[in-house]
């Protein structure tokens, strides 16, 4: 209905009016998108430290006390973490076409290693079917209350399906590529999740499994051997440099979006006079990431929002409905499989997983609640400037 730049941000703004859509947007803006970012970014300087000892991400370059105790380091994971946001953001100006020719290429690496990492681990590989047996002296299924809170990490990791959205207004053919992309993606992400997961349980029993912060790394390195275990490193960084640069493509659609309707910083809404990219909104997210990744603090920032980016998700798909009712006779080319009942089903395990992160980790919560608040006078700004200028 909306092949347009911004995706969930217009899809919130055509449901619930241009509050909803700009406080989405801020969340993402401050934290929600922009500490993810920081975070993989992060992630993908330990790994590259793992294979490459000299780059070693935990080594401390400068600290400085602050009043009350608190302490900065800037490590040189974080400083490599910079340098590849920097890059990232500057292929991503020079057009879609290259960002997905890098975006292609990382992913067709990463999922071919994959493929090779569970046949060969499943063919050849040291480990045991016994892993999947339960012990007897232990239940097989946790609490559900901790089926929740774990749902919190697990999401992240699916986080992505929407990202396309954000650049709908640059894909070809956007009502129907949009989509079978987003269909084929999820399944292919289901794929390659469970098929990765059953290695890892193959390799090592579940108790071990819970200690571990560099599964795939272990896992591999006691089926085959701890050569191999490097390879995988080198998979994991390949994997998360393509993760940095989808978020980078995606996240300066939105703040395009929000600009071009007076909702955020004006200068953001302008393109590239040659490449046709929001060259400023990707200099500018290119910024606050940074400030994020050097800080030290993008982890506990994305913890808050983690479960205020669920919020939305529900309310996206809350908004299939609502616009069914309101523009009934919209043209729709495509239209949602199994409604209404696929979709009231999302709806009721996003609200349960919400309301139980609100029960189980109500700190965590209420901040995500709380930092959005500061969004609220800025909205008011903007609106008095767009109007402002229309009057004039």
């Amino acid at each position: 209905m909306f092949p347009e730049a911004g995706g969930q941000y217009i899809y919130i703004r055509e449901a619930y009016g241009s509050f909803a859509a700009f406080l989405y947007g801020w969340i993402l803006f401050t934290a929600g998108n922009s500490g993810g970012l920081a975070a993989v970014a992060i992630g993908f300087a330990l790994f590259i430290g793992r294979l490459v000892p000299a780059f070693s991400a935990e080594t401390i370059l400068c600290s400085q006390v602050f009043p009350h105790g608190i302490t900065w380091h800037l490590t040189r994971g974080s400083v490599i973490a910079i340098f590849f946001i920097i890059v990232l953001t500057l292929v991503n100006i020079r057009g879609v076409k290259v960002a997905a020719i890098l975006q292609n290429f990382t992913g067709f690496l990463t999922l071919t290693a994959i493929g090779l990492m569970v046949v060969l681990g499943l063919a050849f590989g040291h480990g045991s079917w016994s892993h999947f047996t339960p012990s007897s002296h232990s239940s097989f299924w946790p609490p559900i209350s901790g089926i929740g809170i774990a749902f919190v990490a697990l999401f992240w990791t699916y986080d992505g399906w929407n990202i396309i959205s954000w650049a709908a207004g640059e894909i070809k053919d956007a009502q129907r590529n949009l989509p079978r992309a987003m269909i084929w993606g999820i399944l292919l992400v289901i794929l390659t999740y469970v098929s990765a997961n059953v290695v890892y349980i193959y390799a090592l029993p579940m108790a071990e499994i819970a200690k571990q912060s560099t599964l795939a790394e272990v896992a591999v390195s006691l089926m085959f051997s701890p050569v191999a275990g490097r390879f995988v490193s080198l998979v994991i960084a390949v994997a998360c440099f393509g993760s940095m640069s989808v978020v980078t493509l995606g996240g300066a659609r939105v703040y395009y979006a929000m600009a071009r309707d007076g909702a955020f910083f004006p200068p953001m809404q302008r393109l590239h006079s040659r490449w046709k990219t929001p060259v400023v909104s990707l200099v500018v997210q290119c910024i606050w990431v940074c400030v994020l990744t050097a800080s030290g603090g993008y982890e506990a920032l994305y913890t808050c929002f983690t479960f205020v980016m669920t919020l939305t998700y529900v309310l996206t798909v809350a908004a299939v409905f609502i616009l069914r009712r309101t523009r009934p006779d919209a043209p729709r080319p495509y239209r949602c499989a199994g409604y209404p009942w696929l979709p009231a089903l999302y709806i009721i395990i996003g609200s349960v997983f919400v309301l139980n992160t609100l029960y189980q980790r109500p700190l965590e919560s209420l901040a995500g609640l709380l930092l959005a608040l500061p969004g609220v006078p800025a909205y008011l700004y903007w609106q008095f400037r767009s109007k402002c200028g229309r009057h004039e």
